[in-house]
């Protein structure tokens, strides 16, 4: 899907959209005018990747057509050098810039064992999740940033990078013990990923930041409860908890107006989460809650389930 370019001819990568809050960061930026370049493994052409779900980047595509968005759907293996590079070039050849990258490639979920210490964890499968979480963001900023310093020192703009995390800075400062050795290993790495950039690019034209969102309604997350997201309250009576939870553009609509900030800046080198967004620039859920989900775990702590105080966090 292809479709002519925005009014200013700004230009996005969101690496990692074939479903959950990638996919509606894609949809939400093209919304907000940018030509959104959206990546993925799962393809109807090229058939699922190894988390063996259904969505595909094709329809991300659709959903961007949609909104009356600009962009292009591609698959793309971002632990491939190789092809990442390709898509680069040809973002580069087709547009001529990149302004902004947005990292929300993981799905290593399938991998956890929260359950076990690192001697008793699979080996194979903690590795998997470095490479799926850590490599292919690391290869991504790699081939995007040098297009991205051309881009802004061109346009005389600021460029952005956004690296999609889980956890505030505060909630990942010591080991989660609910998730599992490797994966909180990941999650640490995306934050360190923000500060070692941030670091590199002082003084340079281009922005990296980090973004949360909470207890996010994915596609997966609704199936596992058995609702959809118009149904997904009817999910709160077994578990009160899910009260806290949230639409996957909550934080796509907070990402497109913090990619439209001319005071940027300001964030860089910082976890920023899905609500801090929402006070920052008037954003909503599409219920019209603003979902606090890091600031009621800071309150209530992880072992709460049973609902109380949800109401004041939303």
């Amino acid at each position: 899907m292809s479709r002519e370019a925005n009014r200013d001819g700004a230009v996005a990568l969101v690496a990692g959209a074939t479903r959950g809050a990638g996919r509606a960061i894609a949809v939400e930026l093209a919304r907000a005018g940018y030509f959104v370049y959206a990546t993925g493994r799962s393809s109807r052409s090229a058939g699922p990747s190894e988390m063996d779900r259904p969505e595909t980047i094709e329809e991300t595509g659709e959903l961007i057509e949609a909104a009356a968005g600009a962009g292009e759907a591609l698959v793309v293996d971002h632990e491939d050098p190789a092809a990442v590079a390709k898509l680069i070039a040809r973002i580069e050849r087709d547009r001529g810039r990149l302004d902004v990258l947005v990292n929300d490639i993981f799905g290593g979920d399938r991998y956890m064992e929260w359950d076990k210490p690192l001697w008793e964890h699979d080996w194979a499968g903690g590795l998997r999740m470095l490479q799926m979480g850590v490599h292919t963001h690391l290869i991504t900023c790699r081939a995007a940033i040098p297009l991205m310093l051309r881009t802004a020192q061109a346009e005389g703009t600021r460029g952005l990078v956004i690296e999609v995390t889980d956890g505030t800075s505060e909630a990942n400062a010591e080991f989660r013990r609910n998730v599992g050795f490797y994966y909180d290993l990941v999650k640490a790495n995306v934050e360190r990923i923000v500060i070692g950039l941030s670091a590199e690019l002082d003084d340079l034209p281009v922005t990296a930041v980090g973004v949360t969102p909470g207890w996010l309604r994915s596609e997966r997350m609704l199936e596992n409860f058995g609702v959809s997201e118009e149904t997904w309250r009817g999910a709160c009576t077994e578990r009160p908890g899910f009260g806290i939870s949230e639409s996957p553009a909550y934080v796509a609509r907070g990402i497109a107006a913090l990619a439209r900030d001319a005071d940027v800046s300001r964030w860089a080198g910082t976890i920023i989460s899905a609500r801090q967004l929402a006070d920052a620039y008037g954003i909503t859920d599409i219920d019209g809650s603003r979902p606090d989900c890091w600031g009621y775990l800071a309150t209530y702590g992880w072992e709460r389930e049973d609902g109380w105080g949800v109401d004041e966090f939303r």
